[in-house]
């Protein structure tokens, strides 16, 4: 009844490592068969692709880092040039009251005051100079524009006054003096206009342009 052992000899018995051997060799060779068919010109596409959009980044960060140091740079400068307007249209207002005083001493009779009066005059008047420069400085130019010809950016007509002797459009009167800050209008300079004169000729500049 008890089997021999040369019968067990003779079954055979099939292990687990030849099974999952048996099982993976096809997949293997599958994946291989995957990567060998992919063309190298679709890899060298793709990144050629990317390269592009990774450059195509970095030049929008450029400009736009670009684009914001040129905004703090015109912030600085105008800053620096405009900083003062409000500092500066104050200070107009004093000069106007200097010279109000001094118009209350007309020129023509600065002659018969004494020695005492005379200097106050000349101290106010020394004063006013003094202010002018120093708003110069700041680049605070004043626009006294009697005998041009009347500029609609830098002055306000206040009037008209008929006077053939003068070109059309020419400034007779200041009757309050203009200033311009940075190169733009602080206050325009308040002129009478003259009418009925011949037609004013453009200035040279504007002939040669045209």
């Amino acid at each position: 009844m008890n089997q021999k052992p040369n019968d067990l000899e003779d079954t055979e018995v099939s292990s687990p490592a030849q099974d999952n051997a048996g099982q993976t060799a096809p997949e293997s060779a599958g994946d291989a068969g995957g990567e060998a068919q992919r063309d190298p010109s679709d890899v060298i596409a793709a990144l050629a692709a990317e390269n592009a959009e990774l450059k195509d980044r970095a030049l929008r960060a450029l400009a736009e880092a670009e684009n914001m140091r040129r905004r703090a740079q015109k912030e600085v400068a105008d800053a620096k040039a405009y900083g003062i307007t409000g500092f500066a249209r104050d200070m107009l207002t004093v000069l106007d009251n200097i010279g109000r005083a001094l118009e209350a001493v007309p020129e023509a009779e600065r002659g018969g005051l004494d020695e005492r009066m005379r200097g106050l005059v000349e101290g106010i008047e020394l004063t006013r100079r003094d202010m002018l420069k120093t708003l110069e400085r700041h680049d605070v130019k004043l626009v006294a524009p009697l005998g041009e010809r009347f500029d609609p950016n830098l002055h306000q007509a206040m009037f008209e006054a008929e006077d053939p002797s003068v070109p059309t459009g020419t400034v007779v009167q200041v009757l309050q003096a203009g200033f311009t800050i940075g190169g733009r209008v602080l206050r325009p300079a308040l002129v009478g206009v003259s009418k009925g004169g011949p037609r004013a000729t453009a200035p040279e500049s504007q002939a040669g342009q045209a």
